[in-house]
């Protein structure tokens, strides 16, 4: 069975604009880049045609993985979405107990998670450990880096 991709409205026209882009406008470049790495003739020692076939395969592995999440795609309609308690699509603001610092994360399927934007995947520790909690509750969260202690101080779309 293949594993649901939740996204937000957001993240399906990023992913789908990105995947625009990779089959216009980068699937010509690498395309114009082996015509010219061709021209300069013995393939065995061309390290520009190398390059190019190696880049056009990074762009087609890309391509074929967006197109396979596209299939398997579950959009979180965010008007819908409860502030009682947390789960995908949830906008959420919390204390850090153990450094007193408030923190703003919204959490999203894998496939858009951006942690260095607040934007923190359902199945990472503290997005799993946020998932299900209401305003007040304390929790407490195994991470790689240790345990964390987190306040819920608002939860919003």
């Amino acid at each position: 069975m293949t594993k649901q991709v939740l996204l937000t409205d957001e993240g399906l026209k990023n992913l789908e604009a990105e995947l625009e882009e990779l089959k216009t406008v980068k699937r010509k470049e690498i395309a114009e880049k082996i015509k010219v790495a061709l021209s300069f003739g013995d393939l065995s020692e061309n390290s520009e045609y190398d390059e190019a076939k190696n880049e056009q395969a990074i762009v087609e592995a890309r391509i074929a993985a967006i197109e396979n999440m596209l299939k398997n795609v579950q959009i979180i309609n965010e008007d819908e979405l409860s502030t009682e308690i947390i789960h995908v699509g949830s906008k959420v603001k919390v204390r850090d107990i153990d450094f007193d610092d408030i923190c703003d994360y919204k959490i999203v399927g894998s496939s858009e998670a951006d942690p260095v934007n607040g934007r923190i995947s359902d199945e990472s520790p503290v997005g799993k450990g946020l998932i299900g909690h209401k305003v007040g509750d304390m929790v407490e969260i195994e991470t790689p880096a240790g345990s964390m202690s987190y306040e819920i101080l608002e939860i919003s779309k």
